[in-house]
């Protein structure tokens, strides 16, 4: 008890019936029949085109959620980076504080111990062989004073 049959028997019956049809009632099928099948095919684009907006707009929240992680990551480590080379300025900022107050507070007399280009003995500052002391001008034990002398 297939419908195959019953179909077959429906549509020879259809078939007969617009052939005696007058031509106004054909007209008239026709007519409908353009229109549901353009409604119908208006109907399945729409839902065509209305699932693929869907599947867009859901891919776009997917790759919109997945550009805010990255951003977050990145200003993540953005901050982390700048964190530690503001922790490195701080210590280099330190490191030269305390050596310009070592240098400030270095000793007076330091300073004066510092010599300039003057101080440095030239060519003519040189002692000669003449000047050299001889045997006869070293002091010996009888030049040396003592305190009861």
């Amino acid at each position: 008890m297939s419908d195959k049959p019953m179909k077959k028997v429906v549509r020879k019956a259809v078939i007969k019936a617009i052939e005696k049809a007058p031509d106004s009632l054909k007209e008239k099928v026709r007519e409908e029949a353009k229109e549901k099948v353009k409604e119908k095919m208006t109907s399945e684009l729409q839902s065509k085109v209305n699932k693929a907006s869907e599947k867009l707009e859901d891919a776009k929240e997917r790759n919109a959620d997945k550009v805010h992680g990255k951003a977050e990551e990145a200003q993540d480590k953005v901050q982390d980076v700048l964190l530690s080379v503001r922790d490195k300025l701080a210590k280099i900022k330190e490191a030269g504080e305390e050596f310009q107050e070592k240098l400030s507070s270095s000793d007076y007399k330091n300073k004066k111990k510092l010599k300039g280009v003057n101080n440095i003995k030239g060519y003519k500052d040189v002692k000669g062989s003449t000047e050299i002391k001889s045997s006869m001008d070293i002091k010996s034990s009888k030049d040396i004073k003592t305190f009861g002398s």
